[in-house]
């Protein structure tokens, strides 16, 4: 009789999307960390990137320190797989994540100045590595993204809903589309930025 009742409550559950809110969970967490993955792709390729554009251009100091406090702050956020069932640290993430885009971009626009840091080839190869990893983070976030749909769907429609308030599940964050500006794309070259320091100063 026991065994009997529990198969027809694993029965019950499975017909009211347990194992779909099950599978939608682990997707997301696979996901985040392949996200998470690429950020880090990311922060690791700044030092080198730093180090080669202060051998070119050292005074430029405040860009060089924007960079490196960016990702400092990435790097000081505890991003576990935890973090999505939190939206205001989740948010936090992003935000810092976002610093971390534009501080690359001021930096690659420095180079723009630098005729010989542009021809140096360590930082043609970083760049070209930063360029892919951003794609990748693109493909890496619309992946989660998907995620995010199929298992916020699973969450909220009857009846898998049900089973959902009972085990405790809820809609998970997932990126904004503000935050898709301003992430999405690799970082830009303002080709038309003025001269930051004249050219026999290099």
């Amino acid at each position: 009789m026991k065994k009997c009742l529990v198969f027809m409550w694993m029965l019950a559950l499975t017909g009211c999307g347990y194992n779909t809110l099950q599978g939608g969970d682990e997707n997301i967490k696979a996901a985040w960390a392949e996200v998470l993955n690429q950020y880090q792709r990311r922060a690791d390729l700044i030092p080198n990137l730093v180090n080669v554009v202060k051998g070119y251009a050292a005074h430029e100091k405040d860009v060089l320190t924007t960079v490196t406090a960016a990702r400092a702050k990435v790097g000081a956020i505890q991003a576990t797989p935890e973090l999505v069932n939190d939206e205001q640290a989740f948010k936090q993430f992003l935000a810092a994540q976002a610093k971390m885009t534009s501080a690359i971009a001021r930096l690659l626009a420095v180079a723009e100045n630098y005729p010989r840091l542009k021809a140096d080839g360590m930082f043609r190869d970083l760049q070209a590595q930063l360029e892919g990893t951003e794609n990748r983070i693109a493909v890496a976030r619309n992946r989660y993204i998907e995620a995010i749909k199929e298992y916020n769907i699973a969450v909220r429609s009857f009846p898998s809903n049900l089973t959902a308030m009972v085990f405790g599940h809820k809609p998970r964050p997932s990126f904004t589309v503000a935050d898709e500006k301003a992430i999405s794309a690799p970082p830009k070259v303002d080709f038309a930025a003025p001269p930051l320091a004249p050219a026999g100063s290099q």
